[in-house]
């Protein structure tokens, strides 16, 4: 039984992902953001609990990734449209959410091949890209001010879209955020980034989770200088 708990725990991350892609067309927006946030934990123990019980398989890579581009691709491109949609007609503009979808599976399938990404990621990953767009259908609700207000037109989250879609093929080295083990030493980067994002997240709650996408970027990218 003990060698199916990661596979078990990537299974429940993409019932999280099915769930909230019938949420939003459902017209329950937030419920999808949410699934996402569960889905990320789900995703995060998965490779966990595969790394501490050293119970690795070629399904259960192939299959996190499937789970993956369902609840951190296709789901954050499916809220995306359906924000542009809801009070309108879909058009060929709205459609370009789903660019998430297309360069999250060539992400996915170049992580599977790319013996490079062990300790270090190259470009977004998507369980990023998704936390990302998971905050935009509380926005409205949060936060009322003419940035808010900008956020939420049609051609700023079809930019957002676009601009997440490039960097996760871009060749930008980040943070790999898989613990193999707890030492500071090996894990000191990591342990700032998540120190931080507390704090972040005390003080602004949903409207720290972007903040903390920057911040890893950022975070990543001044290691790579200080290199």
């Amino acid at each position: 039984m003990i060698k199916h708990i990661p596979n078990f725990l990537t299974l429940c991350n993409l019932a999280c992902g099915c769930y909230g892609i019938i949420a939003v067309f459902n017209g329950d927006i937030q419920t999808g953001a949410i699934m996402i946030w569960v889905g990320a934990i789900f995703d995060f123990f998965d490779g966990f609990s595969a790394r501490m019980l050293k119970k690795f398989s070629a399904i259960g890579k192939d299959l996190d990734s499937l789970a993956d581009l369902i609840t951190f691709c296709f789901l954050p491109a499916t809220i995306i449209f359906s924000m542009i949609t809801q009070e309108g007609e879909s058009n060929g503009f709205s459609y370009m959410a789903y660019l998430i979808v297309i360069f999250g599976a060539l992400r996915l399938a170049r992580f599977n091949n790319d013996t490079r990404q062990t300790d270090t990621f190259y470009g977004l990953p998507v369980p990023a890209v998704a936390i990302f767009v998971s905050v935009f259908p509380f926005i409205k609700e949060l936060e009322k001010s003419a940035f808010s207000e900008f956020l939420l037109k049609d051609y700023t989250l079809i930019g957002i879209a676009v601009l997440l879609s490039l960097m996760m093929v871009s060749d930008i080295k980040l943070i790999s955020l898989k613990f193999k083990d707890f030492a500071f030493s090996n894990n000191w980067s990591r342990y700032l980034l998540i120190v931080i994002s507390l704090i972040l997240l005390a003080f602004l709650k949903i409207m720290a989770l972007p903040l903390i996408i920057v911040l890893y970027v950022v975070l990543s990218l001044t290691l790579k200088i200080a290199e």
